[in-house]
């Protein structure tokens, strides 16, 4: 199996049980190893009371990019730290993506750059997250 296809498989398992992606709107775009790419169009609902997208939908689009990309070697891996800055706001109706990549990996810990963006390239959110490997995998190999 190479590596994208074990990110592949690892996706496909980890998006079966997420539903918080899924009710947000959330689109895998791409995976590879320490890598994913993730979409969602911004609804008016995501909306906060200034009318532009809320800053904790702009992180869960982050966040879960984050998680597809520290997951992509079928090793169950969750968020141990994040930090988020808001550089731009989103708009209702604006195609928000997440690219996720690893910037580094040691033992158990991994640390992971993600740059949300909009259709226009317009850089929205720069999210950082640390993750930690735990006992699991995703599939069987």
């Amino acid at each position: 199996m190479t590596p994208k296809q074990r990110a592949e498989k690892s996706a496909a398992a980890l998006w079966s049980g997420d539903a918080a992606s899924q009710w947000l709107g959330i689109e895998i775009v791409e995976v590879d190893e320490g890598r994913a790419v993730l979409a969602m169009t911004v609804r008016p609902e995501h909306c906060n009371g200034h009318g532009t997208c809320h800053g904790g939908v702009s992180f869960s689009l982050a966040d879960s990019a984050f998680a597809f990309a520290c997951n992509s070697r079928n090793r169950s891996t969750v968020g141990q730290h994040a930090a988020i800055s808001y550089l731009t706001p989103g708009q209702a109706g604006d195609r928000l993506t997440a690219t996720a990549t690893e910037v580094a990996l040691a033992g158990r810990s991994g640390i992971y750059d993600v740059r949300v963006t909009n259709q226009d390239a317009a850089v929205i959110a720069e999210f950082r997250g640390v993750s930690r490997t735990v006992n699991g995998q995703h599939f069987q190999e």
